[in-house]
Order: structure tokens, then C-alpha cells, then sequence
């Protein structure tokens, strides 16, 4: 995607893949989300996950890490939100991500003739072809010099 103008509504495009590490799952969640089941092997040995997984909020920006590099790098100015995240499955250490994405509408702004809005579906999936994550995202799109 570089320019309004390339996107087309009900496009699909797959992409991607990050193997996710034990040692990633536990770093990022120390930091963020210091949940047993994300910290600790054991406890989460004993929590109903049976084992360690990886934060959601972790999923999510692996998830922006993919579509950054495969699909919206010179194309982004931004995004104005996301609604109807869900975390389905848990992701797990040695998990291997992949990202669908689907455009669901575009619009102009009218209050800038340069930048047009992007809706799109977003699925993250591990190598099972299991949907680990969905959104709906909306993200503002250069229309053109």
C-alpha cells in the first residue's frame, strides 16, 4: 500500500512471520503486564493456561510490528483507533505469527484533501492457522501529492 488511490476496498493480503520467544513473552510482560501467567513458568503451569503465554497488549504489538514492515510502512500517517480488539487464543513461546488483513472501506476527509481514511479487518494467526487476534482498525492514508 503507498497511496490512497492503491487501496481497494474487500482487498486481502496475508503476510508475515515472528516466532515468539519465551524470553520475549516474560520481558515485555515484566514491563507491562506482570502477570503471573506471563511471568512466571510455574504459576502459569497452575492457572487455567495451563502454561506461559504472552500478554494480549504483546500480541497486539507484534501484530503492529508485521503490518509495519509488510504492509503499511510508507503508507501511514497514523491511525485514528481501533475498535473490537479481541484476544482469542493465547499465543505461546514458540508460537509463529502470520497477519491477514482485509480493507473494509475507505473514505476521503474532507477536512484534508490530503489524507483519506483506511478501515481494515485485522487477523493474527499462529502456525496452526488458529486466529490468536482481531481488530478493526481505521488508519489515515497519504491521497496523493
Amino acid at each position: 500500500m503507498s497511496t490512497y488511490a492503491n487501496v481497494t476496498v474487500g482487498s486481502v493480503d496475508e503476510f508475515g512471520s515472528y516466532e515468539v520467544t519465551k524470553e520475549e513473552i516474560v520481558e515485555f510482560a515484566r514491563r507491562y503486564d506482570p502477570q503471573p501467567f506471563h511471568v512466571d513458568e510455574e504459576a502459569a503451569a497452575e492457572s487455567m493456561y495451563d502454561g506461559l503465554i504472552a500478554s494480549g497488549w504483546h500480541t497486539c504489538a507484534m501484530t503492529m510490528r508485521l503490518l509495519v514492515e509488510n504492509s503499511v510502512e510508507d503508507a501511514s500517517l497514523g491511525s485514528s483507533g481501533i475498535d473490537e480488539i479481541r484476544f482469542r487464543r493465547p499465543v505461546r513461546p514458540g508460537d509463529i505469527l502470520s497477519v491477514r488483513t482485509e480493507v473494509t472501506g475507505k473514505r476521503p476527509l474532507e477536512s484534508d484533501p490530503r489524507r483519506g481514511l483506511v478501515t481494515s479487518r485485522v487477523e493474527t494467526s499462529n502456525q496452526e492457522d488458529d486466529i490468536v487476534l482481531s481488530m478493526e482498525t481505521a488508519m489515515f492514508v497519504r491521497r496523493g501529492e
